[in-house]
């Protein structure tokens, strides 16, 4: 079987450009701004000057934790002069409850888009406990295509597989796209028809490896023989081999098919941990343990390694290397391939250690520019010359609303631990409205469901435009300084001092309606909460 073209694109596409792969022992964040500056040099692209720190302080601590920062954090982020705040900040959020809480909800939406079936509390429960370990992604991956139903520190990894096991071909399909960045969907039933790269043999050599799986009484288990055979679109009856995307063709001594005595075996073997209410022994070869194995031979992670740096690398930027994030392929060349070859080379090297990957984007130059262009053209999003507007996911949302709507006052002077212990308690007390918010698309568009929740639903009143003790509204609607009020509900909803427009256009909305302060302050609250600039972390 012959290579794909996506390696050989990414050899010769680095080695095209005349440009060599930096030394590994550069800093992330180093390599990152070499590589994403040196296409702008070669373009002429003028990028967006560094945002302020009020911007920047929002978008890390929404990236990182999820949340939007409380004004004090913001306050004391943008008065200090240390020229080390930024990597304090961003390992202070990195060692943070919030981080590993936000990483969980990230990681459960890639594991289960919004074509798969919810329920997966399970699976976040593993989540929870792996990420909070800061386990290799490889042996994440392991874990979850693998999993060992008799270990406790494995608990709810199995879901990942169960949840999909009653249709093969949507595993397969969401296993390549999950750990690999390759949708095979369309080679099912007819080698790819606009990408040489994907035939069908690859579409069923890659089921091959998960076709003797099944539920066993609510366990997984796999069975000792069988083989998988299709029909080709032209051509007769064929049998599929566990075939990996690279084209490495793996045999297997068991797949074959089973005996009348093998049957026999294999039903008592199935039969009796069904009985004992137990995962079934694993067969003395498990094809899925194959390409496990195979996927983390491949040179520097190979399709693996790419994959987890294109996803994280579209989290944070907003836009991937690759784009679509699934579409990994030679007719679509990464924007920077020697950034993405000299990332997934470290990613593999360092053990897969997706936090520190996290932590050298969030640290380079690249992350930290404007959200506006330095003219009056929009540059295109793969030179990444200026920062994308990214929408807020549901529990980013619901947890920004409720911070930005309680008394300031309400967090004091409390940090570290004790500031984690008040926010965990808000993200906690969110997580009801966030099922309101649908999970936001590259193509985000604020769909009718969420216009309607806002301009309409009681529930936005009733939890966040309340003005009793210890809301924003309470405190605002008790200052006799309209502009003190102006600034304190732009500093609490928005991260950032108001203008001198704003306090201008505001402060004469408050005079009008002095007779009412406390609806005046309520309709400035629901105005800011419902922008464009609250929506978006930019």
């Amino acid at each position: 079987m012959r290579m794909p073209g996506l390696l050989l694109m990414f050899f010769f596409a680095v080695r095209a450009s005349g440009a060599e792969i930096l030394p590994a022992d550069r800093p992330i964040e180093k390599a990152v701004d070499h590589y994403v500056n040196a296409l702008l040099k070669q373009d002429k692209i003028k990028p967006s000057p560094l945002t302020d720190d009020a911007t920047l302080v929002r978008r890390l601590t929404l990236d990182l934790v999820g949340r939007i920062p409380t004004a004090g954090e913001t306050e004391a982020y943008c008065s200090s002069t240390d020229p080390k705040k930024r990597f304090q900040l961003v390992d202070r959020l990195m060692e943070s409850p919030g981080f590993i809480r936000h990483q969980v909800a990230m990681f459960d939406a890639m594991m289960v888009p919004s074509t798969s079936t919810k329920g997966t509390g399970n699976l976040r429960e593993y989540l929870s406990k792996a990420l909070g370990e800061n386990r290799p992604w490889s042996q994440i991956f392991k874990e979850l295509v693998t999993p060992d139903e008799n270990d406790a520190n494995q608990k709810g990894s199995g879901e990942f597989l169960r949840s999909r096991v009653v249709d093969l071909d949507r595993l397969t399909n969401e296993v390549s796209v999950a750990f690999f960045g390759v949708n095979v969907s369309c080679a099912q039933c007819h080698d790819h028809p606009l990408v040489n790269d994907w035939k069908q043999d690859h579409f069923f050599g890659m089921k091959a490896f998960f076709s003797r799986t099944i539920d066993n009484g609510g366990f997984l288990a796999e069975k000792e023989f069988g083989q998988l055979k299709f029909t080709p679109n032209k051509g007769t009856e064929k049998l599929a081999k566990p075939l990996f995307l690279s084209g490495k063709e793996i045999t297997l001594a068991n797949f074959r098919e089973p005996t009348g005595d093998d049957t026999k075996k294999e039903k008592e073997r199935l039969e009796k941990a069904k009985a004992d209410k137990k995962p079934a022994a694993p067969p003395s070869v498990s094809a899925r343990a194959k390409l496990v194995e195979v996927a983390l031979q491949e040179p520097n992670g190979g399709f693996f390694s790419r994959a987890i740096v294109n996803r994280l690398w579209h989290r944070f930027m907003g836009h991937g290397l690759v784009n679509p994030l699934d579409q990994m392929h030679s007719e679509n060349p990464p924007s920077h391939p020697e950034l993405l070859e000299w990332l997934a080379r470290d990613t593999a090297s360092h053990n897969y250690d997706v936090k520190r990957l996290i932590r050298g984007i969030v640290l380079s130059d690249a992350y930290a520019r404007s959200s506006k262009a330095p003219g009056d053209t929009p540059i295109p999003a793969q030179y990444f010359a200026t920062a994308r507007l990214k929408p807020l996911t549901p529990y980013q949302m619901a947890t920004a609303l409720k911070i930005a709507t309680v008394d300031p006052a309400s967090f004091g002077k409390v940090s570290g631990t004790e500031l984690d212990a008040k926010l965990e308690g808000l993200d906690a007390a969110v997580r009801g409205f966030a099922a309101n918010i649908a999970m936001p698309g590259d193509d985000f568009q604020i769909g009718v469901n969420e216009a309607l929740l806002f301009s309409n639903s009681s529930k936005v009143f009733s939890e966040f435009l309340l003005d009793g003790p210890g809301t924003l509204l309470g405190r605002a609607k008790e200052s006799t300084d309209a502009v003190q009020a102006i600034d304190l509900l732009v500093r609490s909803t928005l991260c950032r001092p108001a203008t001198p427009e704003e306090k201008q256009l505001l402060g004469q909305y408050l005079t009008k309606r002095s007779d009412r302060p406390a609806e005046a302050c309520r309709q400035i609250v629901w105005a800011l909460i419902t922008s464009s600039e609250f929506r978006f972390n930019h």
